[in-house]
């Protein structure tokens, strides 16, 4: 009975998601720029809200929690630093001037038509570029979506987990063929209120349970390392599973060295968030340039509060549940543990929605983005140049089709662990085109070569980094995000300075929207 409350609840959620797609239908199809960008008529909250509940994923309910969890709060609390700190910076310097820029450049609608409009190309070939990286690295970061479905839904209604993830998946596919950008983005807005009212509520209730903040606090000071921001945790592990005594208390080694360099490591999860699609589509589709002051603060005072409680969400957990999830994988259910313990069947039903909001709110983002780098930019962009917008409608949706199938395949994995698979795409998103987005806004001399140069060498450092350096050791197992962002910036510089200057064209269209034209 109660899991049908549940489920009753979660019916009920995804009921009104469907609705919001099926009101914007219309709209949405009326042609590719209210398909793929809403036409440029988002207000500062959606805008906010949405922008931040389709950057944040299913990560901010299992991923995050779960690192909390396992080991706790350096790992957890000086990755949420760091994306904090460039959240407030993308608002603050990169919005206002892509959203002038985006019109200045040909009114462009994408991030790969973006790019090619601003350096004028005629060949497009850094649009293909940037489609072909962003199809690449969505179609992976969307499966962590489809992770977080299977896992949410196995573990609520003890069914196999591949069955659930698949049904997730077409859910999400239905609905983003149905609204497009704009359904998509209200309907963000709607679960970024879900997913922090969850995540409140459920802090909340488990401290209250926990006996308080200070029995919180006290469980998680004697575990070695566990509140130390200069240490971590240290779960003794044999085959994966951490070790528990007889009588249900986990067990623990001393507490780990936290170097600098993991602080650094872990800080530069914020550099992603300058090459980050789905919320620089957010900064293009608002309605007005000045409204973005009021979405940047809307949009930090969702972030602090969410990230901060997320973290805290691990550490109640590891107090109320010690040895319930013993693997770093299982870890990421803590909260979905937390909710149906001590919530009433149809509440936790909506709580557990907040996962699916999350989910949802990403996966849309993420398949319509890289359904639009195909269909817009490689399709029309480069193989069929005289295509219409109704063929193009048509590639979209196949190519969301074949996407969300490769997607499926990728997240057969149930021991997948979401925090991995976000922190590669990630790295990829932030070191492609992070260093790309800044110096096209702010650097008059970079030319297309140095785009060129900045986007392979972003994307390709970050696998030779992640899949061959890393595993040195010692120093070379920092982020891979790091060195790949500033390798892309020094190939950026370098490349630009050794070719030819951008043309008197170029250099006028970056002239006129400095200046605020």
């Amino acid at each position: 009975m109660d899991k049908i409350q549940i489920l009753i609840a979660m019916v009920v959620y995804m009921a009104a998601v469907i609705l919001i797609g099926v009101f914007y239908a219309k709209r949405a199809n009326k042609s590719s720029e209210e398909y793929y960008l809403g036409g440029r008529s988002l207000g500062p909250w959606v805008t906010a809200m949405s922008a931040e509940a389709s950057d944040m994923s299913g990560w901010l309910l299992m991923g995050l929690p779960g690192v909390a969890y396992w080991c706790v709060l350096a790992d957890a609390a000086w990755t949420a630093i760091g994306l904090e700190i460039c959240t407030y910076l993308n608002w603050l310097i990169v919005s206002k001037r892509l959203r002038r820029y985006s019109v200045r450049a040909n009114n462009s609608i994408t991030l790969p038509e973006f790019f090619s409009n601003r350096f004028r190309e005629k060949k497009k070939t850094i649009m293909f570029i940037a489609a072909a990286f962003i199809l690449v690295f969505f179609t992976v970061y969307a499966s962590s979506c489809f992770v977080t479905c299977g896992k949410l839904f196995a573990t609520l209604f003890d069914t196999n987990y591949q069955a659930m993830m698949i049904i997730g998946a077409v859910f999400v596919l239905v609905y983003t063929i149905l609204g497009g950008f704009l359904a998509e983005s209200i309907s963000d807005f709607m679960q970024a209120i879900v997913m922090i009212t969850a995540l409140t509520v459920i802090v909340v209730i488990g401290t209250v349970k926990a006996g308080g903040l200070g029995a919180v606090v006290e469980n998680a000071q004697n575990i070695p390392g566990f509140l130390d921001f200069f240490g971590i945790a240290d779960p003794i592990e044999v085959n994966g599973y951490q070790v528990a005594e007889q009588t249900g208390v986990p067990v623990w080694g001393g507490a780990g060295d936290y170097t600098i360099l993991s602080i650094c490591s872990c800080l530069a999860w914020g550099l992603g968030y300058f090459g980050m699609p789905q919320v620089l589509l957010r900064f293009m589709a608002i309605r007005k340039e000045e409204e973005l002051k009021r979405s940047r603060r809307i949009a930090m005072v969702w972030v602090v509060i969410s990230l901060g409680v997320a973290v805290f969400i691990g550490i109640v957990g590891r107090q109320l549940f010690p040895i319930e999830h013993l693997t770093k994988s299982s870890a990421e259910s803590i909260f979905i543990t937390l909710s149906t313990s001590f919530l009433p069947p149809l509440l936790a039903g909506f709580v557990m929605a907040g996962i699916l909001a999350a989910t949802i709110s990403s996966s849309d983002s993420y398949l319509l983005i890289a359904a639009s780098a195909f269909a817009k930019n490689i399709f029309q962009g480069v193989c069929k140049k005289n295509a219409t917008d109704k063929q193009v409608m048509v590639a979209s949706r196949i190519t969301l089709l074949v996407l969300a199938l490769i997607g499926v395949i990728i997240a057969l994995d149930e021991d997948s662990v979401i925090f991995n698979i976000v922190s590669f795409d990630w790295a990829g998103f932030g070191a492609t085109f992070g260093p790309l987005m800044i110096f096209s806004l702010f650097w008059k001399r970079i030319n297309k070569p140095g785009a060129i140069a900045g986007m392979i060498s972003g994307a390709g450092m970050v696998f030779l980094w992640k899949l061959v350096i890393s595993k040195l050791g010692g120093a070379f197992a920092i982020y891979e995000l790091l060195p790949a962002f500033i390798f892309s910036c020094i190939c950026i510089v370098v490349v630009s300075l050794l070719t030819k200057a951008p043309s008197k064209e170029i250099a006028e269209d970056f002239d006129a929207v400095k200046n605020g034209q």
